[in-house]
Formats: C-alpha cells, structure tokens, sequence
C-alpha cells in the first residue's frame, strides 16, 4: 500500500472511530481533517462534493469520504476510504448485536452519549460557518440558502429543497448572465427498485438483496431508514418492530454510519453470513454511485449551466446542513449540563485548534462526569 492509500486508510479510520452525531457531524469533521488540516482539496471543492452528494441515494457523509479518498487516492483510495469509515462501526454494532441475541439487551451507554450530542453542535457550527463563507458569495444565493433554511425547518424533503434551489439559482443566473452555455449530456443514473421476489426463507442471500435494493434507493436521515425497514423487514414476519428500534438505537449510537444497523439486523437474521450480506448489500450501492459520479464533477465545473446549478445546490446544503443543527441544538440542550459541555466545546472549536475528535472525547468524558457525580 503506498503512502498515500495508507494516509487515507488512517485518516478516515480515526474518522470511523470517532464520527458521532450523524451525516453533518461526519461532513463537518471530515472537513476539518481533510480541507483545514491536510489540504488535500479547497473548501470550493469539498463544498461541490456534499451538493452532488446530496443529489444521489445512500449515505451522504459515507460517500463524501470516497469522494474524498478518490481526490487523494484515486479508485483504490475510494475503495480504502469508505471501508476505512465504516469498518469501526461495522465491528462495534456485530459485537453488539452477538451480545444482543445471547442477553437479549443492549449496554447503558447512555452517560457517554450525552456528552456527546452538544459537542457535535459546535463542530457542526463551526463547518456551518466556514462552509458558508464560501457557499453564500452573493445576495442572490444567501436569499436562496435563506428560502432553503426555512423550507427544510417546515419540514421539506431535501433532496427535493435541494434540486429546486438548484434549478431557481440556474434559471436565474442563466437569465441574469444571458448566457448560451450548452449543457453537456450527462448520463441519468438509474435506481434499483421494486426487485420483486418470494422471501420465503432468510438466507443470507435474501438478507443481501433485501438491503441492496434500500441501499439502492435510500435517501434521507435515520428515521427514512427505519421506514423502509419497517416496510421490508417487519411486514413480513423477519423482525419484531420493538427490535427493529433497537437495530436502530444501535445504529445512532455507534460513531460512523447510522446504516452500521443492517450488520446488527443481518447478525439478527442469519448469524455472522447474515451481518456480512446486510452490511455488503446496503454500502455496496453507494461505492457504485461515487466511482460513477466523480469523475464528473469537474466537468460540472467547466459548464456555466451546471456550474450555476452547482453553486445554488451547494448553498442548499449548507442551508440544510444549518437546519440540521437548528434541530438538533432544540433537542439537545434541555438542561445546564448539556449547555455547559455545549459552551465549552464551542470555546475549543472556535478558539483552540484543537482537533474536532478531541472535542467528541472530550465532550463524552465530560457528560458521563456530570451524569453519575451530579
């Protein structure tokens, strides 16, 4: 392996270990590793790599760790990069689902957790801010971010806000331009849905089919997860509801991908075959969709059409990426505890330059202090 493979492997390992609090957390440590710290691309670039991976199916902080290893590293670096992430928590949730189907219970984390939620709020800020700067460079693009904002608190789905802005900010700057770009063809990609088969028995190949196809098409957070799960898996007799919510609480709270819970739910189904195919069936998609879309954002870039859409779907994100922390600030600091690990997290982040994975650490020590001395 040479030195850069190995640089990636380390890089988005210790990412894997580390990455709790869900895609914008993931994304806002990922920059600061990846753009401020090694500089392997500019905050421009990395801000075109979360827009278009907002675009397509499978999760978005997952795929920006193969685009990121891709830049570094090429294909293999792809390969190495989002293996490297989700390998941490592919092996804590299979510990944790063995413990689970021989106890039947899963072990109190709870006062290492809290502390970690209001450190996430200040690395997500953080990234929110200097992501921003760069997005938002006109009046006509902050108003759009502003529109997207507020759609996404009302509670509309992003992908959809995200292709609207996109198309608004197109349209507009096509117009205010008058420009005769030609838009180059690019090829649609098509999504795998309806694999129509008989699930009569839980092989380890039905697992693998049954979590491609939710791989294929997944878009959306934890709780869209749990939806197509319910639908796949609980409707036809697999898995009992109450378990599927501990698939997912595991899920939430291992660092790394929510998705790690199809190697709960596969170990759950068939044994250690079983977390194999789930675990291979629902990544698998999203490896497939970076290596095709990569190579194609820079030509994005050369097309004034597709760059007009790209500079109004990356202000979107970050817009969605605010609201993101708007929620996640109004669910989380409900007492002085949580407001304090907040406060002192936002100090480290904004005053030190102190890793964001020493903040996650810390944070975490700090609320299992608080929670059993106080």
């Amino acid at each position: 392996m040479n030195s850069k493979l190995k640089e990636v492997a380390l890089v988005f390992f210790k990412l894997g270990c580390f990455a709790f609090g869900g895609p914008a957390a993931h994304i806002a440590m990922m920059e600061d590793e990846v753009v401020t710290k090694r500089k392997w691309m500019t905050r421009d670039y990395f801000l075109d790599l979360i827009g278009t991976t907002n675009l397509i199916p499978g999760p978005n902080s997952t795929e920006m760790t193969m685009h990121c290893g891709y830049e570094r590293a090429g294909k293999k670096g792809l390969f190495v990069a989002g293996i490297a992430f989700i390998f941490p928590a592919i092996i804590i949730t299979g510990l944790l689902a063995y413990l689970y189907v021989e106890y039947g219970q899963l072990p109190e984390v709870a006062p290492f957790i809290f502390g970690i939620k209001p450190a996430v709020l200040a690395i997500i800020a953080s990234a929110v801010i200097k992501l921003g700067k760069k997005a938002a460079r006109t009046t006509t693009l902050i108003i759009l971010g502003v529109l997207v904002l507020t759609a996404s608190l009302l509670g509309v789905n992003e992908v959809f806000a995200l292709l609207t802005a996109g198309v608004l900010g197109t349209l507009y700057f096509y117009l205010k331009e008058k420009t005769k770009g030609n838009l180059n063809n690019l090829s649609p990609f098509f999504l795998m849905s309806g694999l129509g088969f008989s699930l009569t028995k839980i092989s380890a190949l039905n697992v693998f089919w049954v979590f491609l196809k939710v791989g294929a098409i997944l878009y959306g957070s934890g709780y869209v997860l749990f939806a197509y799960l319910d639908a796949e898996l609980v409707t036809c007799g697999w898995l009992t509801r109450a378990e599927l919510i501990d698939a997912i609480a595991v899920g939430q709270f291992t660092p790394g991908p929510v998705l790690s819970t199809s190697t709960f739910i596969g170990y759950q189904l068939s044994g250690f075959t079983g977390a194999l195919a789930a675990t291979t069936g629902i990544f698998l998609p999203s490896f497939l969709f970076v290596l095709i879309l990569n190579p194609f954002i820079p030509k994005m870039r050369k097309s004034k059409i597709l760059r007009y859409f790209l500079d109004a779907v990356n202000v979107a994100a970050v817009a969605i990426m605010l609201a993101v922390l708007i929620v996640m600030a109004k669910e989380t600091l409900l007492d002085w505890k949580a407001v304090v690990i907040a406060i002192g997290s936002a100090v480290l982040v904004f005053k030190t330059k102190v890793s964001s994975i020493w903040v996650i650490v810390l944070g975490s020590v700090l609320g299992f202090v608080l929670i059993k001395l106080l």
